[in-house]
């Protein structure tokens, strides 16, 4: 009799450790497709982006001589924390890229690291969809 009221009640302890309550932690909600965490630091308003947003919380980087490909810029738009540069390289070819906010003028020879571009990016606040663009770190102004 001792030895099954001594298992009942181990099972009785073991069951009342197992209940107490544990410190919830939620992951936070996931966003929809296309979008970016609202939470996310650095994001700029109002932007969508498959994946997240790659730039929160950086800032344009210098890109070392050499270390990129070479293009003149055609246009530039500064939006939402961002520069978009259309850029056409040697070959005539033109890409857009979006940067952590930098001074660039249309015309400007740069270098800049060649990523692979999202498809259909849009940008709420240019109320503008890209057909593909790339999300660079930086660019070199050559001077």
């Amino acid at each position: 009799m001792k030895k099954t009221a001594l298992v009942v009640l181990s099972i009785a302890a073991l069951a009342f450790a197992g209940c107490k309550d544990k410190p919830k932690t939620e992951a936070p909600a996931a966003p929809q497709q296309g979008q970016m965490p609202a939470a996310q630091p650095g994001a700029p308003a109002g932007e969508t982006v498959k994946g997240g947003d790659p730039h929160a919380g950086m800032k344009a980087q210098e890109i070392p001589a050499g270390a990129g490909k070479k293009a003149t810029v055609a246009q530039t738009m500064n939006s939402g924390g961002y520069t978009y540069v259309e850029a056409v390289d040697e070959k005539g070819e033109k890409a857009w890229l979006a940067l952590p906010e930098v001074k660039v003028a249309k015309g400007d020879k740069i270098e800049y690291p060649e990523t692979p571009p999202l498809a259909n990016f849009q940008s709420k606040t240019l109320n503008k969809t890209f057909e593909k663009i790339s999300f660079i770190p930086g660019i070199r102004i050559v001077k």
